[in-house]
């Protein structure tokens, strides 16, 4: 794989590829576009096949946070930030700080955070090498664990997509198909039994799933199975390209939606679940909330701004599925559009100084 000619580069503005011997760190930190602001993005950590399959999953990762900092109304550009390992093995206090050398190097051009395979506590350690983190543990000035956030804007954002879809009808009754029962997918299973859903969860972790049927009367189906659980929504909380050529076929929903990034494998498979009468909520707005909440902590956080700016997700899906049915396009086309068009009047705002 180039990088340059490959097609997920997408006019990324730098790409950073890190090695630390001591440690044994090796990552990549990926800045797609500043125009809003400096880049905010988790750095995750994963045993990738091969450093070809790290690259195209950090490029990929990137240019959705441009998209979601962009549709959040944030004043963020979007970055992201891998490192290849297995962090139940691998993960060290040193490789940490190493990445947080990294991180430093950029001057803030790059803010990192938590994200798979990696904790709260783990970048306190992060911390120690770099002022440029967010979702910081309380005990050091930061709000904590973002994922409660993210899992409530997933929540507000299925209730958005069923008034839409079921004309303003609640999630009560409705059954629900969770993949996924990381920090994100457990905290939205819970949210959707207070309000009255059933739930079918699927983890390749079996304590979790057992967890889950007896903390929420889950039914647990097997990781593969979950596609084609009959379900009025689908909520993806694992990895990403989960919505693809083998699996669309399986699906029996009316709604996606979930906490996972890059859950279509390719744009294109948005108008496949369009021309299904599949109703999707695009992945970079609805699990935006986690993003919000860290980005809110470098400002000054206040919970009722941060209440505010999740119902205004909800709001924002809300118009993406009235715009994206009048225009007969897919939702996440629909969605790119209206993240592009601010990205384009924050380059028209900066063209005229750039000039002088």
């Amino acid at each position: 794989m180039t990088v340059f000619s490959a097609e997920s580069f997408a006019d990324h503005e730098q790409v950073v590829f890190v090695s630390d011997p001591d440690s044994g760190l090796r990552a990549i930190i990926a800045i797609h576009d500043t125009s809003l602001g400096p880049a905010l993005g988790g750095c995750r950590m994963y045993p990738y096949p091969s450093e070809e399959d790290a690259l195209r999953d950090v490029l990929r990762l990137s240019r959705g946070m441009t998209y979601k900092a962009a549709a959040a109304g944030l004043d963020l550009g979007g970055g992201k930030a891998v490192i290849i390992g297995d962090p139940r093995r691998q993960k060290t206090p040193a490789l940490l700080q190493a990445m947080g050398r990294a991180v430093d190097r950029m001057a803030g051009r790059y803010i990192t955070a938590e994200d798979v395979g990696t904790t709260v506590a783990d970048f306190a350690e992060v911390h120690k090498t770099t002022r440029h983190v967010v979702g910081l543990p309380v005990e050091l000035g930061g709000t904590g664990d973002p994922s409660p956030t993210t899992a409530l804007g997933v929540f507000l954002g299925l209730e958005a997509a069923a008034r839409h879809r079921w004309n303003g009808r609640t999630l009560s009754g409705r059954t629900v198909a969770v993949q996924g029962l990381g920090n994100v997918g457990w905290h939205l299973c819970r949210y959707l039994a207070e309000a009255g859903a059933r739930l079918v969860v699927a983890d390749v972790d079996e304590d979790r799933t057992a967890r889950a049927a007896a903390a929420f009367s889950a039914e647990v189906v097997r990781p593969q199975a979950i596609y084609a659980v009959e379900a009025d929504i689908f909520a993806p909380c694992a990895m990403g390209a989960v919505l693809n050529d083998e699996t669309l076929p399986q699906l029996r929903c009316a709604i996606i939606g979930g906490a996972a990034n890059n859950q279509l494998a390719c744009d294109a498979h948005g108008e496949r679940l369009r021309e299904r009468g599949i109703l999707y909520a695009p992945d970079f707005v609805i699990n935006a909330g986690g993003m919000i909440r860290v980005a809110l902590e470098r400002d000054g956080f206040a919970q009722a701004l941060l209440d505010d700016r999740l119902k205004g997700l909800a709001a924002t899906l809300s118009a993406i599925f009235e715009r994206a049915e009048r225009d007969g396009k897919p939702t996440q086309a629909t969605a790119i559009d209206l993240a592009q068009e601010r990205l384009r009047a924050a380059r028209a705002r900066q063209a005229p100084s750039l000039a002088a």
